[in-house]
């Protein structure tokens, strides 16, 4: 019987994707896979233990919300989607479709803005689509583009890695995964589509993270506030940068149960034409088969020419 999310059971030895044969019994003479070690053997990120589980094992919480609140986020979704479907209002304009004050509807449109899902030019004047509107609404194309562009390798990625491999893009701070094939392991991560997880806290995200010029990671951040997600994630911005310039230098990004206490995740961007990242093509594995730099590695090295492929696919070369 097969055990698609849930603890990892460490009955299989890691098989080295790049020799076919199975991983050394013997690990004494290999470097623990922790945060420590990678900073010391090959600058990788990362950190072992988390404190809060997504997937199979996800913590979740009830909350009775009050009528007003949700009130005020149905207005708020309700002024999204205005912006969506004519680009641009004013701020009479928002108060008349809702029937509410113009000093509810300008807080509304402020709370908007400061969420980069509008912006406004000038004071007085109207609102339009904000950034982060403008690329949810590209994320569909983008999906459907990068699913053409990396079904059949993806197909032989999972096949090779014999782990469970992913395609996501960034949205905002988060990632949201847009294609996933699992392993064929009876042990196996899984890995809904559409989820979305915070970007600092996962391969994907720190691969495209790496990528952004220095003026559009601060515009994604712009308090350099990080939601803490485990006790291993990233929490401050200073550490955010000292790891980004790490996945900048070895060209991979590696979580280490930030996301998820049982999973290791390796992530390699895919870029554009104008290096931009479209997306990230990730390998996840139960800790137990990724316990070692070596390992890790290994499977970033393997996994670099399947995200190569799709970037050049979306770039129009074969």
């Amino acid at each position: 019987m097969s055990r698609r999310v849930g603890r990892a059971v460490p009955s299989e030895q890691y098989r080295d994707p790049t020799k076919g044969g199975a991983g050394e019994q013997g690990r004494s003479s290999k470097v623990p896979l922790s945060r420590n070690a990678i900073l010391t053997c090959s600058a990788d990120g990362g950190a072992n233990g988390a404190m809060t589980r997504f997937g199979g094992g996800r913590i979740s919480s009830v909350r009775n919300y009050s009528r007003p609140v949700l009130r005020s986020a149905e207005r708020a979704l309700r002024v999204v989607q205005l912006l969506g479907q004519r680009g641009r209002v004013s701020l009479t304009e928002v108060a008349r479709e809702l029937g509410v004050s113009p000093s509810t509807a300008h807080r509304l449109l402020t709370t908007c803005c400061e969420m980069g899902f509008a912006r406004q030019e000038d004071s007085g004047g109207t609102y339009e689509s904000g950034a982060v509107l403008q690329e949810l609404s590209l994320a569909f194309s983008r999906a459907t583009a990068l699913r053409d562009a990396g079904a059949a390798q993806l197909s032989k990625a999972a096949k090779q890695l014999r782990e469970t491999v992913s395609v996501v893009v960034l949205e905002g701070r988060d990632v949201r995964f847009v294609e996933t094939l699992e392993s064929d392991r009876a042990v196996r991560v899984a890995t809904p589509l559409g989820r979305t997880l915070p970007a600092h806290a996962t391969a994907g995200g720190l691969a495209m993270l790496a990528a952004l010029a220095p003026d559009e990671l601060h515009r994604r951040f712009p308090t350099r506030g990080l939601p803490q997600v485990s006790w291993s994630a990233i929490t401050t911005w200073d550490e955010l940068l000292a790891e980004l310039g790490r996945v900048r230098e070895r060209g991979w990004a590696i979580q280490i149960g930030e996301a998820d206490e049982e999973v290791v995740a390796v992530g390699h961007a895919i870029l554009d034409g104008l290096g931009l990242p479209r997306a990230s093509l990730v390998v996840s594995a139960p800790r137990a088969r990724i316990t070692t730099s070596e390992e890790a590695r290994a499977v970033a090295t393997a996994l670099e020419p399947h995200a190569h492929k799709i970037q050049r696919r979306l770039r129009g070369s074969h």
